[in-house]
Protein backbone atom coordinates (compact mmCIF):
# COMPACT_ATOMS: atom_id res chain seq x y z
CA UNK A 1 0.00 0.00 0.00
CA UNK A 2 1.50 3.32 -1.28
CA UNK A 3 2.41 5.54 2.06
CA UNK A 4 0.49 8.71 2.43
CA UNK A 5 2.62 11.73 1.03
CA UNK A 6 3.87 14.47 3.72
CA UNK A 7 2.34 17.77 3.80
CA UNK A 8 4.50 20.02 1.97
CA UNK A 9 5.35 23.74 3.75
CA UNK A 10 3.17 25.24 0.90
CA UNK A 11 0.30 22.81 2.06
CA UNK A 12 0.25 23.83 5.57
CA UNK A 13 0.70 27.37 4.30
CA UNK A 14 -2.82 27.26 2.66
CA UNK A 15 -4.21 25.07 5.19
CA UNK A 16 -3.20 27.86 7.97
CA UNK A 17 -4.66 30.44 5.47
CA UNK A 18 -7.59 28.21 5.15
CA UNK A 19 -8.02 28.01 8.39
CA UNK A 20 -8.03 32.00 9.09
CA UNK A 21 -10.05 32.99 7.07
CA UNK A 22 -12.98 30.51 8.50
CA UNK A 23 -12.69 31.77 11.28
CA UNK A 24 -12.46 35.48 10.45
CA UNK A 25 -15.49 34.71 8.90
CA UNK A 26 -17.22 33.74 11.96
CA UNK A 27 -15.98 36.77 13.61
CA UNK A 28 -17.10 38.53 10.97
CA UNK A 29 -20.72 36.42 11.87
CA UNK A 30 -20.43 37.20 15.70
CA UNK A 31 -19.44 40.67 15.08
CA UNK A 32 -22.79 40.98 13.05
CA UNK A 33 -24.78 40.43 16.39
CA UNK A 34 -22.24 42.24 18.23
CA UNK A 35 -23.57 43.21 22.36
CA UNK A 36 -27.23 42.25 21.15
CA UNK A 37 -26.69 38.81 23.45
CA UNK A 38 -25.25 40.43 26.69
CA UNK A 39 -28.12 43.22 26.21
CA UNK A 40 -30.67 41.20 26.16
CA UNK A 41 -29.07 38.95 29.00
CA UNK A 42 -28.68 42.17 30.93
CA UNK A 43 -32.64 42.83 29.88
CA UNK A 44 -33.33 39.78 31.26
CA UNK A 45 -31.72 39.78 34.56
CA UNK A 46 -33.28 43.43 35.18
CA UNK A 47 -36.65 42.14 34.41
CA UNK A 48 -36.24 39.73 36.99
CA UNK A 49 -35.33 41.93 39.23
CA UNK A 50 -38.33 43.96 39.20
CA UNK A 51 -40.80 41.41 39.46
CA UNK A 52 -38.74 40.25 42.29
CA UNK A 53 -39.03 43.55 43.74
CA UNK A 54 -42.66 43.54 43.15
CA UNK A 55 -43.23 40.00 44.93
CA UNK A 56 -41.35 41.84 48.10
CA UNK A 57 -43.13 44.80 47.89
CA UNK A 58 -46.46 42.69 47.41
CA UNK A 59 -45.81 40.58 50.38
CA UNK A 60 -44.72 43.87 52.39
CA UNK A 61 -48.29 45.42 51.73
CA UNK A 62 -49.77 42.03 53.00
CA UNK A 63 -47.61 42.35 56.49
CA UNK A 64 -48.49 45.63 56.82
CA UNK A 65 -52.62 44.74 56.14
CA UNK A 66 -51.62 42.02 58.96
CA UNK A 67 -50.26 44.66 61.53
CA UNK A 68 -53.19 47.34 60.71
CA UNK A 69 -55.51 44.01 61.56
CA UNK A 70 -53.94 43.46 64.70
CA UNK A 71 -53.65 47.13 65.96
CA UNK A 72 -57.02 47.02 65.25
CA UNK A 73 -58.05 44.23 67.05
CA UNK A 74 -56.13 45.38 70.24
CA UNK A 75 -58.64 48.62 69.56
CA UNK A 76 -61.32 46.03 70.79
CA UNK A 77 -59.86 44.28 73.18
CA UNK A 78 -59.17 47.67 74.97
CA UNK A 79 -62.59 48.97 74.40
CA UNK A 80 -63.98 45.87 75.94
CA UNK A 81 -61.63 46.36 78.69
CA UNK A 82 -62.65 49.78 79.59
CA UNK A 83 -65.76 49.17 79.17
CA UNK A 84 -65.84 46.01 81.71
CA UNK A 85 -63.73 48.26 84.40
CA UNK A 86 -65.86 50.88 84.03
CA UNK A 87 -68.98 48.06 85.11
CA UNK A 88 -66.81 47.47 88.12
CA UNK A 89 -66.63 50.87 89.14
CA UNK A 90 -69.40 50.79 89.76
CA UNK A 91 -69.67 48.24 92.55
CA UNK A 92 -66.34 48.88 94.12
CA UNK A 93 -66.12 49.08 98.08
CA UNK A 94 -63.21 52.06 98.41
CA UNK A 95 -61.35 54.52 96.98
CA UNK A 96 -57.96 52.53 96.04
CA UNK A 97 -60.04 49.80 93.78
CA UNK A 98 -61.76 52.82 92.08
CA UNK A 99 -58.16 54.58 91.80
CA UNK A 100 -56.96 51.32 90.76
CA UNK A 101 -59.83 50.54 87.86
CA UNK A 102 -59.23 54.29 86.33
CA UNK A 103 -55.57 53.60 85.73
CA UNK A 104 -56.43 50.57 84.22
CA UNK A 105 -59.13 52.44 81.73
CA UNK A 106 -56.67 54.98 81.19
CA UNK A 107 -53.90 52.61 80.32
CA UNK A 108 -56.37 50.80 78.04
CA UNK A 109 -57.09 54.48 76.64
CA UNK A 110 -53.08 54.92 76.02
CA UNK A 111 -52.98 51.33 73.98
CA UNK A 112 -55.93 52.64 71.87
CA UNK A 113 -54.23 56.15 71.28
CA UNK A 114 -51.03 54.13 70.42
CA UNK A 115 -52.65 51.79 68.00
CA UNK A 116 -54.40 54.52 66.08
CA UNK A 117 -51.33 56.44 65.98
CA UNK A 118 -49.44 53.16 64.64
CA UNK A 119 -52.76 52.32 62.11
CA UNK A 120 -51.94 56.04 60.53
CA UNK A 121 -48.15 55.12 60.17
CA UNK A 122 -48.94 51.73 58.65
CA UNK A 123 -51.57 53.76 56.36
CA UNK A 124 -49.06 56.22 54.99
CA UNK A 125 -46.13 53.33 54.55
CA UNK A 126 -49.10 51.50 52.05
CA UNK A 127 -49.42 55.03 50.10
CA UNK A 128 -45.81 55.29 49.80
CA UNK A 129 -45.27 51.39 48.99
CA UNK A 130 -48.35 51.90 46.29
CA UNK A 131 -46.68 54.16 44.87
CA UNK A 132 -42.97 52.62 44.55
CA UNK A 133 -45.27 49.89 42.91
CA UNK A 134 -46.88 51.63 40.29
CA UNK A 135 -43.24 53.22 39.36
CA UNK A 136 -41.36 49.69 39.37
CA UNK A 137 -44.56 48.69 37.37
CA UNK A 138 -44.03 51.09 34.48
CA UNK A 139 -40.54 50.33 34.67
CA UNK A 140 -41.11 46.88 34.20
CA UNK A 141 -43.62 47.44 31.13
CA UNK A 142 -41.18 49.52 29.89
CA UNK A 143 -38.04 46.93 29.95
CA UNK A 144 -40.46 44.25 28.81
CA UNK A 145 -41.21 46.03 25.88
CA UNK A 146 -37.55 46.67 24.86
CA UNK A 147 -36.74 43.46 26.02
CA UNK A 148 -38.90 41.79 23.13
CA UNK A 149 -37.87 44.08 20.87
CA UNK A 150 -34.22 43.29 21.22
CA UNK A 151 -34.87 39.69 21.43
CA UNK A 152 -36.93 39.74 17.86
CA UNK A 153 -33.70 41.58 16.61
CA UNK A 154 -31.05 38.50 18.36
CA UNK A 155 -33.57 36.29 17.03
CA UNK A 156 -33.30 37.33 13.35
CA UNK A 157 -29.87 37.81 13.39
CA UNK A 158 -29.23 33.78 14.69
CA UNK A 159 -32.08 32.58 12.09
CA UNK A 160 -29.71 33.82 9.28
CA UNK A 161 -26.94 33.45 11.08
CA UNK A 162 -26.32 30.20 13.26
CA UNK A 163 -26.48 27.79 10.22
CA UNK A 164 -23.87 29.11 8.90
CA UNK A 165 -21.66 29.60 11.95
CA UNK A 166 -22.11 26.21 13.25
CA UNK A 167 -21.29 24.74 9.36
CA UNK A 168 -17.97 27.31 9.64
CA UNK A 169 -17.03 26.10 13.38
CA UNK A 170 -16.84 22.55 11.77
CA UNK A 171 -14.79 23.60 8.97
CA UNK A 172 -12.49 25.07 11.11
CA UNK A 173 -12.42 21.86 13.39
CA UNK A 174 -11.71 19.64 9.79
CA UNK A 175 -8.90 22.78 8.71
CA UNK A 176 -6.96 21.87 12.43
CA UNK A 177 -7.00 18.29 12.12
CA UNK A 178 -4.84 18.68 8.56
CA UNK A 179 -2.21 20.90 10.32
CA UNK A 180 0.07 19.16 12.92
CA UNK A 181 -1.02 19.86 16.54
CA UNK A 182 2.41 22.28 17.15
CA UNK A 183 1.53 24.62 14.21
CA UNK A 184 -2.45 24.88 15.51
CA UNK A 185 -1.40 25.94 19.12
CA UNK A 186 1.02 28.56 17.40
CA UNK A 187 -2.04 29.80 15.51
CA UNK A 188 -4.68 29.73 18.29
CA UNK A 189 -1.89 31.08 20.30
CA UNK A 190 -1.41 34.00 18.02
CA UNK A 191 -5.09 34.56 17.00
CA UNK A 192 -6.03 35.07 21.10
CA UNK A 193 -3.13 38.19 21.31
CA UNK A 194 -4.00 40.17 18.52
CA UNK A 195 -7.34 42.05 18.48
CA UNK A 196 -8.56 41.75 15.20
CA UNK A 197 -7.75 37.91 15.24
CA UNK A 198 -5.77 37.26 12.04
CA UNK A 199 -2.96 35.03 13.18
CA UNK A 200 -2.03 34.76 9.35
CA UNK A 201 -2.01 37.88 6.75
CA UNK A 202 -0.63 37.90 3.55
CA UNK A 203 2.28 40.55 2.19
CA UNK A 204 0.28 43.82 1.34
CA UNK A 205 2.58 46.78 -0.34
CA UNK A 206 5.88 45.27 1.29
CA UNK A 207 4.46 45.25 5.04
CA UNK A 208 2.34 42.38 6.82
CA UNK A 209 -1.26 43.12 6.47
CA UNK A 210 -2.18 45.55 9.16
CA UNK A 211 1.24 46.53 10.00
CA UNK A 212 3.05 49.57 8.94
CA UNK A 213 6.34 47.74 9.22
CA UNK A 214 7.94 46.98 5.98
CA UNK A 215 9.65 43.49 5.59
CA UNK A 216 12.86 43.37 4.18
CA UNK A 217 13.37 42.05 0.51
CA UNK A 218 14.98 38.76 0.76
CA UNK A 219 12.60 38.13 3.47
CA UNK A 220 9.83 38.76 0.96
CA UNK A 221 11.60 36.23 -1.47
CA UNK A 222 11.75 33.41 1.54
CA UNK A 223 7.96 34.19 2.02
CA UNK A 224 6.90 33.47 -1.96
CA UNK A 225 8.92 30.63 -1.89
CA UNK A 226 6.63 28.87 0.45
CA UNK A 227 9.43 26.68 1.42
CA UNK A 228 9.53 27.50 5.55
CA UNK A 229 6.56 29.47 7.81
CA UNK A 230 7.76 32.59 8.42
CA UNK A 231 6.30 35.00 11.19
CA UNK A 232 6.63 38.70 11.37
CA UNK A 233 8.91 39.88 14.00
CA UNK A 234 6.96 42.97 15.28
CA UNK A 235 3.64 41.16 15.70
CA UNK A 236 4.43 37.33 15.63
CA UNK A 237 1.80 37.16 13.12
CA UNK A 238 2.46 34.39 10.39
CA UNK A 239 2.99 35.54 7.03
CA UNK A 240 2.23 34.48 3.65
CA UNK A 241 2.32 35.45 0.41
CA UNK A 242 -0.06 37.64 -1.82
CA UNK A 243 -0.65 35.11 -4.53
CA UNK A 244 -1.25 32.50 -2.00
CA UNK A 245 -3.93 34.48 -0.49
CA UNK A 246 -5.34 35.40 -2.97
CA UNK A 247 -6.03 32.07 -4.48
CA UNK A 248 -6.97 30.67 -1.02
CA UNK A 249 -9.67 33.50 -1.06
CA UNK A 250 -11.06 33.07 -4.13
CA UNK A 251 -11.46 29.28 -3.10
CA UNK A 252 -13.14 29.53 -0.10
CA UNK A 253 -15.26 32.38 -0.93
CA UNK A 254 -17.05 29.79 -2.96
CA UNK A 255 -16.65 27.26 -0.16
CA UNK A 256 -18.89 29.75 2.18
CA UNK A 257 -21.17 30.52 -0.80
CA UNK A 258 -22.61 27.07 -0.36
CA UNK A 259 -23.04 27.07 3.13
Amino acid sequence: MAKKAEATVEDRLRALYDLQLIDSRVDEIRNVRGELPLEVQDLEDEVEGLNTRLEKLATNLDLIDDQIKSKKNLIEEAKALIKKYSEQQKNVRNNREYNSLTKEVEFQELEIQLAEKHIKEFKVQIEQKKEVIDETKGRLKDRKTHLKHKRGELDAILAETQKEEEALIKKSEDFQKKLDERLVNAYLRIRNNVKNGLAVVPIERGASGGSFFTIPPQIQVEIASRKKVITDEHSGRILVDAELAQEEKEKMEKMFSKL
